[in-house]
């Protein structure tokens, strides 16, 4: 299933960082978001091919470093 452009997913890692995904010309572009801010995620590298369902896969690859027992990246809304 393709994933329209302007789709935002935002995805909590590890109770630690919140980052936005959003589909931008056929890209996933992200952001790190906090306390009203937001600045793009230059660090984090998706495939553009991927689909919506495994983002939290890749960005589980991406921040490993970042898992304590007991959290996870999980999906918001």
């Amino acid at each position: 299933m393709d994933t329209p452009e302007g789709a935002r997913l935002r995805f909590e890692l590890y109770g630690r960082a919140v980052i936005e995904v959003e589909r931008r010309d056929g890209r996933w572009v992200a952001s790190y978001v906090g306390e009203g801010r937001r600045r793009p995620a230059e660090d984090v590298r998706l495939p553009p091919e991927a689909p919506a369902d495994s983002l939290a896969d890749h960005l589980d690859v991406l921040f490993h470093e970042y898992a304590r027992p007991g959290t996870s990246v999980r999906r918001l809304r």
